[in-house]
Formats: structure tokens, C-alpha cells, sequence
């Protein structure tokens, strides 16, 4: 019997880190809504953000859920952020040591969130008052390709992502992958894996945008020898 040549991990699960400081700052919207809003966290670079305690809580569930349905990955990794790190962390906490001297965990920075650039920082008038044409640049050009002054598109977002991925493809073929990361760098995961067109990656569907600690489970096809969704946005807590 010949054995079974892989080309792709086995298993790539992929989890949005938990409600971070920013999350509860911004309450969804694009900027923050006034100076209030944005005084616990103004200033903190995004690399920085924290989770808050509802977070850490998050996660704890979350790992609690992966590790009695999924069982123990072979690599995990996470953007550098500090909101993944913890979210990776609180997840692992379900685990015995045992388990985890045999995970490998690794840092990826192209899993990193989309770069807002300068106006990361500003509440909406500030940024209406700095930026007047960015209602109709991302009009014109929609949410995937429109890019934010000094900051990334999710296309480029996808750029890094196609990059890591081939990575899996090339290193960790036949493996258990899973990743913490976020909202943003989600839509571009599945733009790639699933061959989204540009009208389906402008939006996420009505209901779908990703939730804190949200699961989304791909695994190989052993015809197609590719990954495919089983599910998304699973939430444990």
C-alpha cells in the first residue's frame, strides 16, 4: 500500500483573537467616536493593544473547546500582536504541559492586521475633516482594493497571506496548523483558500463579519488535495 503523499496540511484552523481594548473602544465603527471613546487607549500602537479580562475569558473557553474537539495541533502560530499572543496563550491553558512542549509555536507577522495608517488614531470627524475624499475613494474602489492613506487594502492584506500560506504548503505539509489573527487578515484568508472573486471579497455577508475568538476549520480534500471550509465564525464562549 503506497503511502499518502500530502501536499497541504491536514487541518488549518484559524482563530480571531479575543475582545481586545480596542474592540470595546471603537464598539465596531471604523473611528473612534469622540475624544471619550478613545482616551483608554489613544497613543498605543496597534502591536500593543491588550485584551481586556471578558477577553482572557474568551480564550480560556475557546481552548477548552479546541482541544477536546480538535485535539493537539503540531504548530501554532500567531501575528506578534499582542492581542494574539494573549489570546494564544489563554487557549493553551487547556492544555497539559505535556501537550505543549510538543506544540510548536511560532511567530508570522504576515498574519498581522491590515495597516489603518494615519488615521489609526482619529475619531470619525477628525478623519472626515483630514481625509474628505476617502467616503468617495472607497466608494469608487470598494472595501477590498481601497486602500487607507498611509495604510494597507485588504487586497495587500492578501499579498502577506498568499506568502504565508505557501509556507504551509511547502513546510508543514500533512500537519495540524492553527493560527490566532484577526478580523481583517480573515477576509483575505478567504479570498485565498476559497477563490473569492473581487464582488465577494468587497464585504462580508450579511451576519458574518468575524467574532471575537471566532473559529473557522479548513481541511484537506484528499482528491482535490486542497483546503476547504467545514466551518466559520464557530464561537465557544
Amino acid at each position: 500500500m503506497s503511502e499518502t503523499i500530502f501536499t497541504r496540511p491536514t487541518e488549518l484552523i484559524l482563530i480571531r483573537h479575543a475582545e481586545s481594548a480596542r474592540n470595546v473602544a471603537k464598539k465596531g465603527s471604523t473611528y473612534f467616536a469622540d475624544e471619550y471613546a478613545r482616551e483608554t487607549v489613544k497613543g498605543i500602537p496597534d502591536h500593543e493593544i491588550p485584551l481586556t479580562n471578558e477577553g482572557f475569558e474568551q480564550a480560556h473557553e475557546t481552548g477548552i473547546y479546541l482541544r477536546n474537539r480538535f485535539g493537539v495541533p503540531d504548530y501554532f502560530y500567531h501575528s506578534g500582536y499582542l492581542r494574539t499572543i494573549q489570546t494564544q496563550g489563554a487557549i493553551l491553558e487547556a492544555f497539559t504541559p505535556e501537550e505543549i512542549s510538543g506544540i510548536k509555536q511560532r511567530m508570522n507577522p504576515e498574519i498581522r492586521e491590515r495597516d489603518a495608517g494615519y488615521a489609526y488614531d482619529m475619531t470619525t470627524e477628525e478623519a472626515e475633516a483630514h481625509f474628505p475624499y476617502l467616503k468617495e475613494h472607497w466608494a469608487t474602489f470598494g472595501g477590498f482594493l481601497a486602500r487607507p492613506p498611509g495604510g494597507e487594502s485588504l487586497y495587500d492584506v492578501s499579498r502577506r497571506v498568499y506568502t504565508f500560506l505557501n509556507t504551509l504548503f511547502r513546510d508543514r505539509r500533512g500537519k495540524k496548523v492553527w493560527a490566532t489573527t484577526h478580523g481583517g487578515t480573515l477576509r483575505t484568508f478567504r479570498f485565498r483558500l476559497e477563490r473569492w472573486n473581487y464582488e465577494k471579497a468587497l464585504r462580508w455577508p450579511e451576519g458574518q463579519s468575524p467574532k471575537n475568538c471566532g473559529i473557522t476549520v479548513y481541511k484537506l480534500d484528499p482528491v482535490q488535495q486542497r483546503l476547504v471550509l467545514e466551518e466559520y465564525n464557530t464561537v465557544a464562549w
